[in-house]
């Protein structure tokens, strides 16, 4: 299962009355006998650093936020993107300046109308700490006044180099997210790592997680069975179709499972989607290892073969982005492919619904116990199957029966049992797992 996670942005071009002296020091210069005007895309491409903010609130108001969790720091970040707000020191936006600080105030979920970047670390909100220690959620920070300084929200590195960072930041051209060279674009200041002191962790399971897919291909078997990744062993224990296990070592605690055919040919095998650094580690039929930077923190991943449809047999990666509601697929030439299917709190799937053709994607939802199936044709299917706390999974567990649509199915953690759908909608229970 997995998704990537790209913004394509409409960025409104604007200046706050009576601050044109700070938007000009870090708008861009164009010609001034240009045949148009640059485009809102042209100008958020260059325009790089603060444009100014207001004061910060009151001293008796500097109180830390609230406890927040690191993907909901990056949730609110997002939230604000492609809303096409002006830039202003003095206007806000759910009670929120709309400036570098008041939006980092935003994600941070500090106290309105916001901090400003002399006094998030002396009020005591922050603390500085090292490149090293950095983490989706944490930001950058310039901390000089007016339009000298800038903050950036921190949302995972492009790859395993560091040598840029996924990021969110609010410029004279708009809210923006984007890819930004480590500690920031040069000739704007000096920036240092910071993190807010009442960040945390977002809470990962120790227990098991599961899996599905056609294991004994290699046998000839057609049809697809289920496993569970173990994060505090770093296994994953795969159900064979007589019953029996097999182990493979793969993965460590904080990863994400997947699986899928990588080699296009023989059984289904596993990988994992590392949320810290944004990268599928895939193990192909041999034991070797294949890594693909696609998606980034607070990411849930999802794999199939998007492909089929040209003729290609092997699957490929994706992640579900649920601030977006968007599936970032990656085809097997690395081109993007994004569809709008979900939303928050939805898990994802993936599958062959239709039985021909490419494999589709879907989403699990908890509050109501349905999985929201992708047809080929873009149209809505949706199946009553497990409850809230249930995982999904998706195989063609009827492939011995020679159907070749791909069916769902939950594995339930608090008994550790896979509740798996036939095509003439059948319950199949498999004791599988060990239960949380």
């Amino acid at each position: 299962m997995s998704t990537t996670h790209v913004f394509s942005r409409a960025l409104a071009v604007t200046a706050a009355a009576g601050l044109v002296a700070g938007i000009l020091a870090a708008a861009p210069a164009f010609a001034a006998d240009s045949a148009a005007p640059p485009s809102a895309a042209a100008i958020a491409a260059e325009d790089k650093g603060g444009a100014g903010q207001g004061r910060s609130v009151a001293p008796s108001q500097l109180a830390a936020g609230t406890q927040i969790s690191r993907n909901e720091v990056i949730n609110r970040a997002a939230s604000w993107v492609g809303l096409g707000l002006e830039y202003s020191w003095d206007n806000t936006y759910q009670g929120y300046r709309t400036d570098c600080s008041g939006y980092a105030s935003m994600a941070w979920h500090l106290g309105t109308p916001g901090l400003d970047t002399t006094s998030f670390v002396p009020s005591g909100v922050a603390s500085w700490i090292s490149k090293a220690e950095l983490k989706p959620g944490d930001a950058l920070l310039n901390d000089a006044a007016g339009a000298l300084g800038h903050i950036v929200i921190f949302a995972g590195w492009t790859d395993s180099s560091q040598s840029s960072y996924d990021a969110y930041e609010f410029t004279g051209s708009g809210v923006q997210h984007r890819a930004i060279p480590y500690p920031y674009f040069s000739g704007h200041g000096t920036f240092k790592p910071v993190r807010n002191n009442s960040i945390v962790d977002d809470v990962t399971t120790t227990g098991d997680e599961p899996v599905a897919g056609n294991w004994d291909a290699g046998n000839g078997s057609p049809a697809g069975n289920v496993g569970v990744f173990r994060p505090s062993t770093g296994q994953f224990h795969l159900r064979m179709d007589d019953g029996s296990l097999k182990i493979l070592d793969w993965g460590q605690a904080g990863d994400i499972p997947v699986s899928a055919n990588w080699d296009g040919a023989g059984p289904d095998n596993v990988g994992v989607f590392r949320p810290s650094t944004g990268q599928f580690h895939l193990r192909m039929d041999d034991g070797s290892l294949k890594i693909l930077d696609w998606g980034q923190a607070g990411d849930l991943p999802v794999a199939g073969n998007w492909d089929a449809g040209n003729g290609s047999p092997a699957g490929n990666v994706g992640v579900f982005r649920p601030s977006t509601g968007q599936f970032h697929l990656r085809m097997d030439d690395g081109s993007l492919k994004i569809l709008d299917w979900g939303q928050a709190g939805d898990i994802p799937v993936s599958g062959n619904w239709d039985g021909a053709g490419p494999d589709n994607v879907g989403v699990f939802r908890p509050s109501t116990g349905q999985f929201h199936l992708r047809m080929d044709d873009g149209s809505l299917k949706i199946l009553d199957w497990g409850q809230a706390g249930d995982l999904p999974v998706s195989a063609n567990f009827d492939g011995g029966n020679g159907t070749p649509a791909g069916n769902i199915g939950i594995w339930r953690p608090s008994t550790g049992q896979f509740h798996l759908r036939n095509d003439d909608g059948s319950l199949t229970v498999l004791d599988w797992g060990q239960p949380r």
